[in-house]
């Protein structure tokens, strides 16, 4: 009897083509899209269309029908309200620059689906992702980068478990964008040249503030800018509207650049500071989640990624306790951002990650 999987469907073509590749590898396929959003009018739903808008399951049943797979729609809302958009707001408010799709990863669609999946008889849920999961020899499981280095999707997974990796598939990893595309195409779906999705899909204008200040009824109040000696030179509009490492949108001219360096939530000051103080060689990562190993018991030589688009830096990384690691890159890097994730890989596979403290 063939193995049953699941297949998170966002309406585009990597998952669609997921699902494709599963049914011919023999498994008993379902899709399924999450339901996550909170006002679902239908104005703004079709308007922003995204992963999870209603564009996107009128795509991914349209695929479901194409490949004769059973389809459904399943509501995760409260979820996604608590592990994601509640997060986010509170991260934002206490300084630090928040990752909303590895907090969704972790706890909605794989936390929450995987669940539900396994209470209707599934063996495995699957997604769309650029990533490739292996078994290593030390039995662990662990997230190994795609074949294709300009879409891997690796560092925005490093916090699943191995209870998670245990019951997942990702066939899509072994393959370029292209030729998924490709394959899209081949079979017939609708969706073979649909763009990705871009940005936070929960706040589509980009206007972050503004969607901070509504769900938590918070005004952001303005403050002082700050040198680092604390000198005061200038305003801001409120410590949401604020990331590490921004130069743009400061609303203040000092006939040099300056870098917003770090956010005080608890004094409501910005600092700012030239682009050589940005740098620095040594970031404090906490909440770790082990992937390729149960702990770090002696310092390890790992290549460190400290936001998705950083090329990764050699770098050596100790334990400080079992939640808490330190890690001392070969040379400084650029605008460590509290909030941000900090994911370590061995060879081509992640090892352990963590947040940025």
């Amino acid at each position: 009897m063939a193995e049953k999987v699941v297949v998170g469907m966002s309406g585009g073509v990597d998952s669609s083509v997921a699902a494709y590749l599963l049914k011919e590898q023999g498994y008993d396929v379902m899709g399924a899209t999450m339901q996550i959003w909170q006002d679902e009018d239908n104005i703004t739903m079709e308007h922003e269309g995204g992963c999870c808008g209603w564009s996107a399951v009128d795509d991914a049943r349209r695929v479901a029908f194409r490949l004769d797979i059973p389809y459904y729609v399943m509501n995760f809302k409260t979820d996604f309200k608590k592990y994601v958009i509640d997060y986010f707001v509170d991260e934002y408010l206490h300084g630090r620059t928040p990752n909303p799709c590895i907090a969704c990863n972790r706890y909605v669609k794989w936390e929450s689906l995987l669940k539900r999946s396994m209470e209707i008889g599934a063996d495995y849920i699957a997604t769309g992702h650029y990533a490739r999961i292996i078994k290593l020899e030390n039995g662990r499981y662990t997230i190994r980068n795609s074949v294709t280095v300009e879409k891997d999707q690796t560092y925005a997974l490093y916090n699943l478990t191995q209870e998670q990796l245990a019951h997942t598939l990702m066939p899509v990893g072994e393959y370029t964008k292209d030729e998924i595309r490709k394959i899209a195409e081949k079979v017939g779906l609708e969706v073979a040249s649909k763009p990705d999705s871009q940005d936070i899909c929960f706040v589509p204008d980009h206007d972050y503030a503004s969607f901070i200040e509504e769900e938590s009824d918070t005004k952001c109040m303005p403050g002082n800018f700050i040198l680092e000696d604390g000198e005061v030179v200038g305003k801001h509009k409120g410590i949401t509207h604020y990331t590490i490492g921004q130069r743009k949108g400061l609303g203040v001219t000092f006939g040099k650049p300056m870098f917003v360096k770090e956010i005080k939530a608890d004094t409501n000051e910005i600092v700012l500071c030239e682009n050589d103080a940005l740098f620095t060689k040594e970031v404090i990562v906490e909440n770790v989640n082990y992937m390729a190993v149960e702990s770090i018991n002696e310092p390890v030589r790992l290549i460190g990624k400290i936001r998705y688009s950083h090329k990764g830096a050699p770098c050596v990384v100790e334990a400080i306790d079992q939640n808490t690691i330190k890690c001392t890159f070969d040379e400084p890097q650029r605008a460590v951002t509290p909030g941000q994730a900090a994911v370590f890989y061995m060879d081509d596979y992640v090892y352990c990650g963590g947040v940025i403290k």
